[in-house]
């Protein structure tokens, strides 16, 4: 499945690129069996091809994960167990995926849903118990929205800086090496915000500090334009 997100993605550019991630977060939200975390760093890859802009498509991620939780939290709030019987739910909402939510949910309480953004597999059948719960919505998104600070940036970073290896990259991600690419997409975020506010700081200074032309030294005699020195004048 992430190859066929990946193929479907890498042909976009433009208003389209953005459109697609967008549009594939949104399903995931709706359960559909999308790899997330690939659509992400397909994003960050067509910044690296040129295509797409690094702060538009960190805010297209950012929109489109809350929208796409959203969605589930909706459905679990006012569809509930009903549409756990209806197919494709049933096919994501099992008894062993809600029985270990509800276990996390017993255990660290709202507070799973922080933890949840980084949990494939069991992270739309939260929202969609959370929802289900009576979770209040402005504290569903308050939490939500503070792991997809870190998710959306994070991948999308990845993709970015790992664009000329983005097949390792997804192979990587694919096989659980999550946690240590996190810590590497969390480096390259600090030294891409350190090395920009840096040289936003040596913009101000130049523009404080303007260089200004040479003045004439004060021993050194002026000359009015037009009139020849006095050596000449005698010449003639």
């Amino acid at each position: 499945m992430e190859h066929l997100v990946s193929e479907i993605l890498g042909g976009a550019s433009g208003f389209g690129a953005y459109g697609l991630v967008l549009l594939v977060l949104l399903l995931c939200g709706l359960g559909v069996p999308l790899p997330e975390d690939v659509a992400l760093i397909t994003g960050g890859w067509l910044v690296f091809r040129g295509d797409a802009r690094l702060e538009v498509m960190v805010a297209v991620a950012f929109v489109g994960i809350l929208g796409g939780d959203s969605i589930a939290f909706v459905l679990g709030r006012y569809l509930g167990e009903r549409l756990e019987r209806v197919w494709p739910f049933r096919l994501f909402i099992t008894t062993s995926k809600r029985r270990r939510v509800e276990g996390l949910f017993a255990k660290y309480g709202q507070k799973i849903v922080v933890a949840a953004r980084f949990m494939p597999g069991v992270r739309a059948v939260t929202y969609f118990l959370a929802g289900g719960a009576g979770m209040k919505y402005p504290t569903f998104i308050l939490f939500d929205g503070l792991a997809a600070l870190i998710s959306a940036p994070v991948f999308v970073m990845l993709g970015w800086h790992f664009g000329a290896r983005i097949d390792w990259l997804i192979r990587a991600i694919r096989h659980g090496q999550r946690t240590a690419l996190i810590i590497i997409a969390l480096a390259v975020l600090t030294w891409v915000l350190v090395n920009r506010i840096r040289k936003r700081q040596a913009a101000r200074e130049d523009e404080s500090h303007p260089v200004l032309p040479p003045h004439p030294h004060p021993l050194e005699p002026k000359q009015s334009v037009g009139v020849p020195p006095k050596g000449r004048q005698a010449e003639g």
